[in-house]
């Protein structure tokens, strides 16, 4: 059974009497800072010299300071650059500042899962992960509300390690809603396999088959876009809030109906045989050397799909129609962005 802490399982005053250096300014690290830095704990930012984010933190109020003086100063070090910058900025900056007693903390596992990092043995390892992208978690912190997050120990040689992360966790405003505990592992294999499966290349792929299936059999592109892409909001948003089963109440008999007739000739045992070999990819570390492969060839191929991808009848379609409705307060990515 799944274990969930929640803000009468924290003990705020732990993290109050840390040190915390925020490793990045982008989507995740300026929510981690802003909040912590709203609940009273001492942090610094750590970024390169020269990193556009820097007046932009110190403009937010926080100090800032190099990586490497950032890791010196702090004894609680959360790392909040990409993925693929992570290995290079720990070798450094981070890991000669690395000594007894102090907490290396993660808000994804992928870079400890898979040995790009390996921290010494006599440091706490953590992870607080918000289920939310970081200015999601921003917003919900200053309207008192909050995202759930999820919660790992990798090392614990303080015997405090969960203790500082529920703390961190307090301070970040997760525990509001909830912070359910987890593994690296788990956590590192099932976001990558929700990312690829569902969230970002399952559903991107299916929106675009919908809106290609209509349009070649002679449909309006605009009216192809509203069904296929616009109204999917509609639909998650009831998801969201009750599940398939306030989707299902919400919607008419007949679109309900659609669900139970069409659903599983979309979604078929083949699709689901697919996942189970994404997902096998993913545990056996062949996307994970296949990606940090392509970043070190300089992402030729990945360059050129995000490319060809903007260009996409769907996009140019979507964007003008967007332009139309500027209560959705829409944004335009340009091709090579």
């Amino acid at each position: 059974m799944a274990i969930i802490y929640y803000d009468k399982d924290a003990d705020p005053s732990l993290v109050k009497g840390k040190k915390v250096a925020i490793i990045g300014y982008g989507s995740q690290g300026h929510a981690h800072a802003l909040n912590l830095h709203d609940s009273g704990i001492e942090v610094v930012v750590g970024l390169r010299e020269g990193s556009k984010s820097w007046p932009k933190a110190q403009a937010h109020g926080l100090r800032v300071d190099t990586v490497s003086g950032a890791a010196a100063w702090a004894d609680t070090i959360m790392i909040l650059a990409p993925d693929t910058e992570q290995p290079a900025i720990y070798d450094d900056y981070i890991a000669p500042h690395l000594t007894k007693d102090k907490t290396l903390m993660f808000a994804h596992g992928f870079n400890v899962r898979f040995g790009t990092i390996v921290p010494p043995p006599n440091v706490d390892v953590s992870m607080v992960a918000p289920k939310a992208p970081g200015h999601r978690l921003r917003e919900l912190y200053v309207e008192g509300f909050a995202t759930p997050g999820l919660l790992a120990v990798h090392q614990d040689p303080s015997g405090q390690a969960k203790a500082n992360a529920i703390s961190y966790a307090f301070a970040l405003g997760i525990t509001r809603a909830g912070l359910l505990e987890t593994t690296f592992s788990e956590e590192t294999e099932t976001d990558l396999f929700g990312e690829q499966a569902i969230l970002c290349g399952g559903v991107s792929e299916l929106v675009k088959a919908g809106f290609e299936t209509l349009v070649e059999a002679g449909y309006q592109p605009e009216v192809a876009y509203f069904e296929c892409m616009h109204e999917l909001k509609l639909i998650v948003d009831l998801f969201y809030q009750g599940g398939l089963n306030y989707m299902r109440y919400s919607v008419s008999d007949t679109a309900e109906h659609g669900d139970y007739v069409s659903g599983d000739r979309i979604i078929t045992e083949e699709t689901k045989y697919e996942m189970s070999q994404i997902l096998k990819e993913i545990q056996d570390g062949t996307y994970a050397n296949n990606w940090i492969a392509e970043n070190k060839a300089g992402r030729p191929w990945f360059n050129e799909e995000r490319r060809r991808q903007q260009e996409h009848m769907l996009e140019q379609v979507g964007a003008n129609l967007r332009e139309m409705m500027p209560f959705i307060d829409p944004v335009t990515v340009k091709p090579g962005e």
